[in-house]
């Protein structure tokens, strides 16, 4: 962002040329900066109905994107302690590695609901309350059954 910020200042302080010189010497592939300002603009389409926020499911994203980096963060940690000391334990590694998938996988979910390519949550897991779609068996984050049969079985 601080990049763009200073990119617009320092077009806006370089003198405008018009007429048919105010596109001559740019690369190939270039728009002149005139002519992105007007596109820039032009009047925004009326927003058509946006989906209702679930403030809940907004909630548990942040939580899970926060868990996510964080669990990212120390698997790396790990691995380069691991490393340094010459005692790499592919074990431990995995089971760090599993459970920040099973973090992933409950994030990528919670996505899809918020972006209407899934249907809403049909419930919450009874063991850990994470959202669970209809045609979901397993929950997606302690891995506990969902529906009362499950391949036809009884849990």
């Amino acid at each position: 962002m601080r990049v763009l910020t200073r990119v617009l200042s320092a077009l806006r302080r370089t003198p405008a040329t018009g007429g048919a010189a105010a596109g001559a010497g740019l690369p190939a592939g270039m728009i002149p900066a005139g002519k992105i300002a007007r596109r820039a603009r032009r009047p925004e389409p009326p927003p058509t109905a946006a989906p209702a926020v679930d403030l809940e499911l907004i909630a548990r994203r942040d939580r899970l994107i926060e868990r996510f980096v964080l669990m990212q963060a120390e698997l790396g940690g790990l691995y380069y302690e691991m490393a340094i000391r010459d005692h790499v334990r592919a074990d431990v590694l995995a089971g760090k590695a599993a459970e920040l998938q099973r973090v992933d996988a409950e994030l990528a979910q919670v996505e899809r609901f918020m972006h209407g390519e899934d249907e809403r949550p049909a419930g919450r897991c009874s063991g850990c309350g994470a959202p669970h779609g209809q045609a979901d068996v397993f929950c997606s984050q302690c891995g506990r059954p969902l529906h009362a049969q499950t391949n036809g079985a009884a849990p």
